[in-house]
């Protein structure tokens, strides 16, 4: 078998810590080059994301406080893929908890590996049309600091190229979606 075809041999599994949302293992591997190492990796269920559009060719971001970085970010909704529910079903639940819109009009855009240099983590992303605002606004969840923000695709892509803190799941989906939003 050529090289790079063979896959490495899994030695041991150790899994460190098991999460709310997810777990971190630490594994042992022998490459096909017989040498062997340990990989940490992230195992994650999977998100879904948005990029709602208003009638208007508004899109609804949300800008929210994320520890990790020690800031705010701006994101198009998204949420984690809960054990056995399918990802439209995920970001149909979370589009109207984080932004108050009802979508009535749904498009794949596509999925990809979020940090596959030590994630499993998958992104099911979704162009979100024919937006109606719910009479009622959305509670936050206790752990959420959550605001609803409107911009064009044009002034998106602005904010993106200045370097305005956006997300990479968010910039990935936008140019996803961007052939659509002309």
């Amino acid at each position: 078998m050529p090289l790079g075809r063979e896959l490495p041999q899994l030695l041991k599994e150790r899994l460190f810590y098991k999460g709310r949302k997810f777990d971190f293992e630490v594994n042992r591997l022998r490459l096909p080059n017989k040498s062997e190492g340990e990989w940490e990796c992230i195992r994650h269920p999977g998100g879904a994301l948005a990029v709602p559009v208003t009638p208007e060719g508004k899109l609804v971001l949300v800008r929210q406080y994320r520890f990790a970085v020690g800031g705010r970010l701006l994101e198009f909704p998204a949420g984690t893929v809960e054990v056995n529910e399918d990802p439209l079903d995920t970001i149909k639940r979370e589009i109207e908890e984080e932004t108050g819109y009802r979508p009535h009009k749904w498009q794949k855009l596509g999925e990809f590996f979020l940090a596959p240099g030590y994630s499993d983590e998958i992104i099911y992303a979704y162009l979100a049309q024919d937006l109606e605002k719910l009479q009622t606004p959305p509670e936050q969840e206790e752990d959420e600091d959550i605001q609803v923000i409107s911009m064009t695709p044009e002034e998106l892509e602005k904010a993106i190229v200045q370097g305005e803190p956006v997300d990479a799941k968010s910039i990935s989906s936008f140019f996803l979606a961007r052939p659509l939003l002309i």
